[in-house]
């Protein structure tokens, strides 16, 4: 009965360490490729994403905002079009998501975070269904963090400080866009792109192509 019981503790564990693997995408551009893991805890966005992925959504589609020492954005569809007369910024699949908000899970640099529409016309803070951005950010010492803090009337955890002191992140994004994923490996291509040179509105002049899949 020993054996019995002890081989099913096993297996039970053995399952459940799988069900909770990180699912991991590969995006590639020609700087480059960053792998990210995408967040179990934050489903919607995770499945949205994985959805997005395997249907080819995002191939083809462009770093289309990048500030150096903040963030890279991508993931509108109309950056595919060639086509002078396409705004490009504000396309998407056509619905949102509800905000999926974590403390576990902040700004740090490699963050992978859902952008969305500001909170005059979008106060649930509902993300967009497609666009993403990866942030750059900067690193912070300590009275940096703690003026921070102040200002905004906000507690930063151990976590939070540590990274923004050591790896950097970009702060005043916490608890108002969802971060649902990190990278995990290309960290230094999100420099490469940032720093391309941009337009007035920070839109890459030589195209910044990307194509996403799933790691198997």
């Amino acid at each position: 009965m020993k054996s019995i019981l002890t081989s099913f503790f096993i297996i039970s564990f053995s399952f459940f360490a799988h069900s909770q693997e990180r699912t991991k995408v590969k995006i590639s551009t020609k700087y480059g490729d960053m792998v990210a893991e995408l967040y179990n805890e934050t489903p919607n966005h995770r499945d949205n994403f994985i959805k997005l992925v395997n249907s080819g959504f995002y191939n083809g589609t462009l770093f289309h905002r990048v500030i150096p020492g903040f963030m890279i954005q991508g993931g509108d569809p109309n950056s595919k079009s060639d086509s002078q007369n396409v705004s490009v910024g504000n396309g998407g699949p056509g619905y949102t998501l509800p905000a999926e908000f974590n403390s576990k899970f902040f700004h740090k640099k490699g963050a992978l975070a859902a952008a969305r529409m500001g909170d005059a016309v979008n106060p649930k803070k509902e993300s967009s269904g497609s666009q993403f951005y990866i942030v750059e950010g900067q690193i912070y010492d300590s009275s940096s963090i703690d003026l921070f803090s102040s200002r905004m009337g906000t507690e930063l955890s151990s976590a939070q400080k540590k990274a923004y002191t050591t790896v950097g992140g970009a702060p005043h994004l916490d608890a108002n866009y969802t971060v649902f994923g990190e990278l995990i490996d290309g960290f230094e291509i999100i420099s490469k792109i940032s720093n391309v040179t941009r337009d007035k509105n920070n839109l890459p002049k030589q195209k910044v192509i990307m194509n996403i899949s799933i790691v198997k």
